[in-house]
């Protein structure tokens, strides 16, 4: 099993909560940090842009990558939210076998 963090932001704390509780109870997720806000300077469309936004950090398994990005994309209000993937280098081996336990991608077992 190979982990990941997978970074996503959003405009709103109540997006963020939607996204994570989502995540967490789809078995996507074995558990999403918000943190914020933060402050965010970026280009869009040109332009230089500063924002408040929301930081989620979502704790999963590198092969639900595909599952989990799409099921932001389903619940995200940004035109493209970031949604970028960390791969764990190293890890406690209890926290390993905890997140690989909770992330079944839907199932039950």
């Amino acid at each position: 099993m190979s982990a990941i963090i997978i970074i996503t932001t959003t405009e709103t704390i109540d997006e963020a909560k939607q996204i994570a509780r989502g995540l967490v109870e789809g078995r996507l997720a074995a558990c999403v940090q918000i943190v914020g806000p933060i402050t965010s300077i970026y280009r869009w469309e040109g332009a230089v842009e500063e924002a408040a936004e929301v930081l989620c950090l979502v704790k999963t398994r590198a092969d639900l990558f595909d599952q989990v990005e799409a099921a932001i994309q389903d619940r995200h209000s940004y035109d493209v939210p970031e949604i970028i993937a960390v791969p764990v280098e190293r890890g406690s081996k209890p926290y390993l076998d905890w997140l690989n336990q909770c992330c079944t991608g839907g199932s039950d077992d």
